[in-house]
């Protein structure tokens, strides 16, 4: 998937667990643990909004567009 999801990255930069993030923006703990393995299909933008507010961060810093390569798919 050229989508390449970021949050473990920016959790730990933070130095915050999922845990943690879960019950501070109102998300299940599983629902977090598949968005930050990528295992998801859309996210909802209030809930991107919640993530960026609590990590400080921009949405570029969790998500990331990577092209597929060529004849790699």
């Amino acid at each position: 998937m050229p989508i390449i999801v970021n949050l473990d990255v920016m959790l730990a930069k933070r130095k915050m667990r999922s845990r943690d993030l879960a019950a501070r923006i109102g998300i299940a703990e599983q629902n977090l643990s598949l968005l930050k393995s990528g295992k998801v299909k859309g996210v909802r933008f209030d809930t991107l909004e919640k993530i960026c507010a609590e990590l400080d961060c921009q949405p570029g810093d969790l998500l990331e567009f990577r092209p597929e390569e060529p004849g790699g798919g």
